[in-house]
């Protein structure tokens, strides 16, 4: 592992897309504690609004512009697609500087929208240069550690985001972003598998031909409906947390950051491990079992959290201090190292199944339906809640919807 992270045609790549998560989480949390805190604190229902419309500008791009980040990247170096995206982070880190120094909600959400087109433009770059520069028995490993170093970062963004005082947030992200941009100059070349390849402008065309090209194989479209699956669990329990600490273990706001460090820490664990566990092979045969440990993880938990009705958990030395915290932190590191493990070898199908040539507009695909994926899953989630189901039995029945994928799995290799 340390021989591939510091081997140039790895660790920038990997130094590069650890910033960039970072950074948009960083802003994003950023701006949503201002606007409860500060700019919005006699108005907590706009507050939660606003929140509610950061994350869904920074999700949008992904349904319409992945197309054509999967036609750029298949069509391009995908080293200078990236140094692109990096000097534009740059500039759109200094406009957010200025968005969080004069408290202009506007601004604010147009730079979200912008780290989100950042987003989507490396998204498949991140995923399709890898088979172009590691050895086939290496891709399981760094793409492990791709997916798993992004969700730390993103859990790094997010707790940055909340601690720094606003008039930090600005300069730190700039600093972040300029270093992005270093490490992105040693990134290797990716020229394109397919010489001279037209280039399709049109974002609606680029999707709807990512899509089709999806969809028109087996493998790839089980690939890529159970990735959405994975990633649409993870939006609902992650939005969840504050909610089941608060309202279900009567536990603060320090007992949902740790939820979402253990969550976040699983999944880089189970990541990291899964070309072990494969021994380098890319393969879905422990898909299904590590669906299913999922799903045990979050029934368990259900049961799990009935403990804490009678005695809330309090804080976090107090909810460690009970047998039941540790059952419950044993189900979501559980729950989320199982998830690790069912999600990265299903990534090196999507990298390797296709033709090389298309491996961008694959990943591409994927994340136009990751989206839809997620924000079906939250929204289903949320009317739920509203009609009165508790949050681990919402939690517990999300996860038991990996059986309607298991037939699906067996048929990968």
């Amino acid at each position: 592992m340390l021989a591939l992270l510091t081997a140039r045609r790895f660790g920038p790549l990997f130094a590069t897309q650890f910033l960039g998560a970072f950074n948009d989480n960083l802003f994003k949390t950023a701006f949503i504690f201002a606007v409860a805190f500060r700019l919005r604190a006699d108005d907590p229902a706009g507050a939660a609004t606003m929140a509610t419309v950061a994350v869904g500008i920074f999700i949008l791009p992904y349904f319409f512009l992945s197309g054509l980040a999967g036609e750029l990247s298949d069509a391009c170096d995908k080293a200078a697609i990236t140094r692109a995206v990096k000097l534009a982070e740059i500039a759109f880190m200094l406009v957010g500087a200025l968005a969080l120094w004069s408290g202009s909600e506007a601004l604010s959400l147009v730079v979200i929208f912008l780290m989100g087109v950042h987003s989507t433009i490396f998204g498949p770059v991140k995923y399709a240069i890898l088979p172009q520069h590691l050895a086939r028995q290496e891709l399981l490993l760094g793409t492990g550690l791709v997916e798993g170093a992004t969700f730390v970062a993103i859990l790094l963004g997010q707790i940055a985001g909340g601690l720094l005082p606003v008039a930090q947030v600005g300069p730190v992200a700039i600093g972040v972003a300029l270093l992005g941009w270093a490490t992105s100059r040693f990134i290797p070349p990716a020229l394109p598998v397919e010489a001279n390849r037209r280039l399709v402008w049109n974002p609606w065309t680029g999707s709807r031909a990512a899509l089709a090209g999806a969809f028109s194989s087996r493998t790839l479209a089980i690939a890529t409906l159970a990735i959405s699956w994975f990633w649409a669990l993870g939006a609902i329990y992650t939005s969840q947390f504050v909610a089941l600490a608060r309202n279900n273990l009567g536990g603060n706001e320090g007992l949902a950051t740790l939820f979402l460090a253990v969550f976040s820490i699983g999944i880089a664990i189970g990541s990291a491990g899964a070309s072990r566990l494969l021994k380098g092979r890319v393969s879905a045969r422990l898909a299904a079992p590590a669906g299913l440990v999922m799903a045990l993880a979050g029934v368990d938990l259900y049961f799990a959290e009935s403990a804490f009705f009678a005695a809330p958990a309090g804080d976090v030395i107090g909810f460690l201090a009970r047998p039941e915290g540790w059952r419950v932190m044993i189900d979501l590191l559980l729950l989320s190292t199982a998830g690790g493990i069912f999600s990265v070898p299903l990534y090196g199908i999507l990298q390797t199944a296709g033709p090389a040539g298309s491996t961008s507009r694959a990943i591409a695909a994927n994340n136009i339906v990751n989206s839809a994926f997620q924000v079906a899953g939250v929204l289903a989630i949320g009317m739920a809640l509203n009609v009165g189901a508790p949050v681990p039995a919402v939690l517990a029945g999300a996860g038991l919807t990996i059986l309607l994928l298991l037939p699906f799995l067996r048929k990968l290799d």
